[in-house]
């Protein structure tokens, strides 16, 4: 395997199961964050939104919001004017976890980051800036033009 991918593997499922622990300290799964984050920025966002702004797909938003309405985290509603459309909105349990996880996160970051100068940082987010919109493009891009040279 390539030098970069195993070396990006094995931070991805480190920084995992660290997140995975600060979030299951405040009841949640990981990926739960993530929706409730969205929601945080803007409340009342049908499924396909909430999964469009985390590049999931819809039945794993729904699914996600089946638990965390079971939770009292959330709540489903029909749209007012479209009532073929169902919207998430955040119960106060939901926005009371707003605090403590945005701290948890930062804290990760700095602990992960913390051997890092502020230009090693920099260049770091700026690397990782331009890795996440060439992966992107890839997905993007239709699957005889993803195959490698001479397949």
């Amino acid at each position: 395997m390539p030098e970069f991918l195993d070396l990006h593997s094995k931070a991805s499922k480190a920084l995992r199961a660290a997140a995975e622990t600060a979030v299951r300290r405040h009841g949640l799964h990981l990926g739960q964050d993530h929706l409730l984050a969205v929601l945080w920025r803007q409340d009342g966002r049908t499924p396909g939104e909430v999964a469009a702004a985390l590049n999931v797909t819809t039945p794993n938003v729904v699914k996600a919001a089946t638990r965390m309405a079971a939770a009292g985290l959330l709540t489903r509603r029909r749209d007012d004017r479209d009532n073929r459309l169902v919207r998430l909105w955040l119960t106060d349990a939901g926005r009371a976890l707003q605090a403590p996880i945005e701290k948890e996160r930062r804290l990760l970051e700095e602990q992960v980051t913390a051997d890092l100068t502020e230009v090693e940082r920099e260049h770091l987010l700026s690397a990782l800036t331009k890795i996440h919109r060439s992966a992107t493009a890839l997905l993007a891009a239709p699957v005889d033009q993803r195959d490698s040279p001479g397949t």
